[in-house]
């Protein structure tokens, strides 16, 4: 009798599984900014099972069984908040002034320690770091099967990675780790199916020796959000995602036709796909471009499009180094010479282009001896002139370049009164625009990309 109990037990359960579910609630509320007090519209609230954005009068609801709520919006610090009845939010402003630490110098505690210095001298708050590069190598510990296969896990610079984002945030720097994206020789090399082929069907390499993965694929794009999924768990505030774009050359083999509409349909892809995994987070996203991006609707050939890229990405970091600028901007043939009117017309175009505001846009400044022009040092007057420029412009901060992070203190710290910045009118002339349009045509391939 016993064991026929059990059975009907069995057999009820079998058929008719039991699961525990949460109720679903509805969770309301209000964000407000934490300095002002003023309630903040176009906040993003996402939960696993719903998402919303708030009003304009700061006011949201969202119907969902969770727990925990992600909160962020451009301009301020990412949150993740317990789910309270009803929730007043407050979001802190922020505005990014980063060092950049290379792959090679993170393995340094000397480096490390001199760029945490300089941010606190400089009252920089901010560090860019280096988590793939452009080789593929993987600086931290990464459990993704690939990425042993591939052999990116050889030299990780960033073996200590969790005690070292623990040092940072008690010091109070924002974390932006940069994972360079579709120009990655490792896993080209081990995965030929996954590359970017010659006509003859060889491995492509650039002008540094270094092979390329297929925009394209899929399976690409998989690999590198689950390294930026590692290193959002890790506690990293901000995700920054570069080379993401095909390689500035033409006669070269894809798994898709190499035309404008699919190069643009497979960068804005990848950053889509990107941002609904990374919703899961604490964390925002930013992507870098390219300088000439800001002053044109075209692709360039590359598949960056800058009206596209600003629907999956918090910020846009262009790339406004002016040795960057072979060919000059409209009204400043000599960039080097001109580093502040480079700097303020392009995030000027960027925003006329995007009909976005200023505070979606954080660039990247030179801090490198110049190549293109007369090989002039940029020490600090010429970095404080870009610094000043991309502050008058309403920016969400800016970052400094400087490949192996060699800064120094006289080197970047300088008191010059910001002023007004003396401008021409860069708009095209009548009888310019041809002659604009092909110095940005003739631009495609940047000797720093």
């Amino acid at each position: 009798m016993v064991l026929r109990y059990w059975l009907i037990i069995i057999v009820l359960l079998l058929c008719f599984p039991v699961f525990a579910t949460a109720e679903t609630a509805t969770i309301f509320g209000t964000v407000r900014d934490g300095e002002s007090g003023l309630l903040l519209g176009g906040v993003e609230l996402h939960t696993h099972d719903d998402s919303t954005i708030s009003a304009a009068d700061g006011c949201f609801q969202l119907h969902s069984t969770a727990t925990e709520i992600i909160v962020r919006k451009a301009g301020y610090l990412p949150q993740k908040v317990a789910v309270d009845f009803p929730l007043h939010l407050t979001l802190q402003p922020f505005t990014p002034k980063a060092l950049y630490l290379s792959y090679w110098a993170a393995s340094s505690d000397q480096r490390r320690e001199q760029l945490q210095w300089l941010i606190a001298e400089t009252g920089m708050n901010s560090l860019v770091i280096d988590l793939k590069s452009s080789r593929g190598d993987i600086a931290f510990r990464s459990q993704i099967p690939l990425a042993l296969e591939a052999g990116a896990q050889r030299v990780r610079t960033l073996k200590d990675l969790p005690e070292f984002l623990a040092q940072l945030k008690q010091q109070g720097i924002y974390t932006i780790g940069r994972i360079v994206v579709f120009k990655d020789g490792a896993l080209a090399g081990s995965r030929p199916d996954l590359a970017v082929l010659t006509l003859d069907g060889y491995l492509w390499k650039d002008r540094e020796e270094i092979s390329w993965t297929d925009p394209f694929s899929r399976e690409v794009w998989d690999y590198n959000i689950g390294i930026a999924q590692e290193a959002a768990a890790l506690g990293f505030d901000e995700i920054q995602f570069d080379y993401i774009r095909f390689p500035a050359k033409s006669d070269l083999v894809f798994s898709r036709e190499n035309t404008g509409e699919n190069r643009v349909a497979a960068i804005n892809g990848f950053l889509q796909q990107a941002k609904q995994q990374l919703a899961d987070y604490p964390v925002m996203i930013s992507a870098n471009i390219f300088g000439y991006i800001c002053w044109k609707h075209k692709d360039q050939k590359i598949g960056q499009r800058l009206i596209d890229l600003a629907r999956y990405v918090d910020y846009l970091s262009p790339m406004l180094y002016p040795s960057g600028f072979p060919y000059g901007v409209p009204g400043y043939k000599n960039p080097v010479e001109n580093p502040s009117a480079v700097v303020a017309l392009s995030l000027q175009k960027a925003s006329e282009l995007t009909g976005l505001p200023t505070i979606r846009f954080r660039p990247w400044l030179q801090a490198f001896r110049d190549y293109a022009f007369d090989r002039r040092w940029f020490n600090a007057d010429e970095i404080q002139a870009q610094i000043n420029a991309s502050d008058a412009s309403g920016s969400h901060g800016w970052m400094l370049w400087n490949a192996s992070s060699r800064f120094s203190l006289a080197g970047i710290q300088q008191n010059i009164p910001l002023g007004k910045l003396n401008l021409v009118d860069a708009s095209p002339k009548k009888g310019d625009a041809t002659a604009l349009t092909k110095v940005l045509d003739e631009a495609d391939e940047c000797p720093l990309l």
